[in-house]
């Protein structure tokens, strides 16, 4: 059998809070950037995914179906693509009619609620898969979980979903001298199956590609299909986000150019190009995975560091996660939205102290001048928010 590539692009951008100040709290409950909003959305629509989206149907019109590719698109960036760039939907749908690409099923908000309340969590999934089902006509099979984040516990709850299909992070303190070039299998529930990131090759291209102070550049189409055909396994599965093309990675450093000539350099040295879905059908796992500590992709520890990692991160997640009983008993659909995009993961990742190995990458993504200023914007929108759910349920009363 030849030796396969499933490739995977997430598409997340969050809903940004705007500067919400002290005094703004319990007298104005709009906490969004709307025009920061727009304005990043469409700049990125038109740098990366509509011309990223025509450079993929383009591949797969002429590989003939060869070609596959496989996204995760977080329910915040359809809310904004159906409000800033409907175009941007309907290139997806473009995609979703060859047949060649498959959608994910993640947690709507792009959330840790995998992490904050299993109630929560099964809601944004179920909410996720509705989505996805309303704007691209199809049912998602294989999950992932926000920015990869995945433990045996979680796989288990994911499988109870119905999915048989997870991705996750090849993280070097889990795998030991174990390969991620193979299926594997949750150690709670073997029939779960787990697709594991090679974060080298797929890190080659989303974050040393245009450094010319890097030993592999330029990278090459025809270079990179030969480090993938010396790679020990059955599968490589590069996962990264789309972002990478035209955003992170500008035209001008080649990136388009690269990814119209990889398709026809991976199919002509030997391999075949999968979906998560389809590599699990046909590979069968090598072996259970234990993971007894939530993992991710982020940062050099690939755990929760990058969002959990210190005391004002814990705050404002505990903080939010212990509204839930308060508002179980609410059916306000208002508070309910706030409620999710106050759970995107991002914010908490503004407020990362990390500054050494992986604080570029965090200053890179991030609105705040500081950690600090990320957190008290933020833990100011929620005093204003749980003003609210309280004074809503003494209504109710």
């Amino acid at each position: 059998m030849k030796k396969s590539i499933c490739l995977y692009f997430q598409v997340h951008q969050p809903t940004r809070l705007r500067l919400y100040r002290f005094f703004d709290i319990g007298k104005d409950s709009h906490y969004y950037d709307d025009f920061a909003n727009r304005t990043i959305l469409k700049r990125i629509a038109q740098k990366c995914y509509l011309p990223m989206n025509e450079l993929l149907l383009e591949q797969i019109k002429e590989q003939k179906g060869k070609f596959k590719v496989a996204f995760s698109i977080s329910g915040t960036a359809l809310e904004q693509f159906d409000r800033y760039a409907p175009e941007v939907i309907d290139s997806f749908r473009a995609l979703a009619e060859t047949g060649c690409v498959e959608f994910l099923c993640e947690t709507y908000y792009h959330s840790l609620a995998a992490l904050g309340s299993e109630a929560e969590f099964e809601h944004q999934v179920l909410k996720h898969k509705t989505a996805i089902e309303h704007y691209f006509g199809v049912t998602p099979k294989a999950f992932r979980n926000t920015e990869l984040i995945y433990s045996d516990q979680i796989g288990a709850k994911v499988r109870d979903m119905g999915f048989k299909t997870m991705l996750t992070e090849g993280a070097r303190h889990i795998m030991g001298w174990k390969s991620p070039n193979y299926v594997y299998s949750c150690d709670f529930r073997s029939d779960l199956s787990l697709l594991l990131r090679n974060y080298g090759l797929s890190d080659d291209i989303a974050f040393r590609f245009s450094d010319s102070g890097w030993q592999g550049w330029p990278l090459t189409s025809e270079k990179f299909t030969q480090w993938a055909s010396e790679a020990e396994g059955d599968i490589l599965n590069l996962f990264m986000d789309y972002e990478t093309f035209g955003e992170h990675q500008s035209e001008d450093t080649g990136i388009f150019d690269f990814m119209k000539a990889l398709p026809k350099a991976v199919l002509g040295g030997g391999f075949q190009f999968v979906t998560p879905s389809e590599a699990t059908r046909k590979l069968k796992p090598v072996a259970d995975l234990s993971v007894p500590q939530p993992i991710s992709w982020a940062d050099e520890e690939r755990d929760l560091s990058a969002w959990l990692g210190n005391e004002l991160q814990q705050d404002a997640f505990n903080k939010l996660y212990g509204l839930e009983e308060k508002l179980s008993i609410l059916a306000d659909p208002m508070l309910w939205a706030d409620y999710g995009h106050l759970q995107e993961s991002d914010h908490l990742y503004y407020m990362c102290t990390k500054f050494f190995s992986d604080g570029e990458i965090h200053q890179r993504f991030n609105p705040y001048d500081t950690p600090y200023e990320a957190f008290i914007n933020y833990m100011n929108v929620l005093s204003d928010f749980i003003i609210r759910v309280n004074n809503a349920i003494a209504e109710k009363q």
